[in-house]
């Protein structure tokens, strides 16, 4: 049985950062679309950024193949080239200091092991649909 396709558009945003902020997840299969939102009262746009990956992620109701789209450098390295690393290092960075963030790449591990992911980056804020309407998102999910 092949997995369904799902593309996954995310952003994270701050008002300040750290400050209040929003994340934005845009999940599609093939006609079908689905928007999710959220915010944090005292946040970082790092901390949104992988939120909006995980909370798609975790509504996906079953095993699929995920194309997640970002603009997050942070997100994509983190979970294509640092990750690994870092739970060989018991959790610290090339430099012996804590993984920043360490509770949400934990999370994001966890949400990713059912899914077969793979990482697209995409340039923020140079016209791509989906990318601005993931930032419309999660901008107006700010808290005030």
């Amino acid at each position: 049985m092949s997995r369904p396709r799902v593309d996954i558009f995310t952003d994270g945003a701050c008002s300040g950062n750290p400050g209040p902020g929003g994340w934005a997840a845009i999940l599609r299969s093939g006609k079908h679309e689905r928007e999710l939102s959220g915010g944090d009262p005292a946040t970082t746009n790092n901390r949104m950024e992988l939120t909006a990956v995980i909370r798609a992620l975790e509504a996906l109701k079953q095993p699929s193949a995920t194309v997640v789209h970002t603009d997050s450098r942070y997100v994509m390295d983190g979970a294509t080239k640092w990750l690994k690393r870092w739970k060989a290092n018991g959790w610290r960075t090339a430099d012996k200091k804590p993984v920043k963030n360490e509770e949400l790449w934990r999370a994001l591990e966890d949400a990713s092991s059912r899914h077969a992911v793979s990482w697209r980056w995409v340039e923020g804020h140079s016209g791509h649909a989906e990318n601005e309407r993931a930032d419309a998102l999660a901008r107006a999910a700010i808290p005030a």
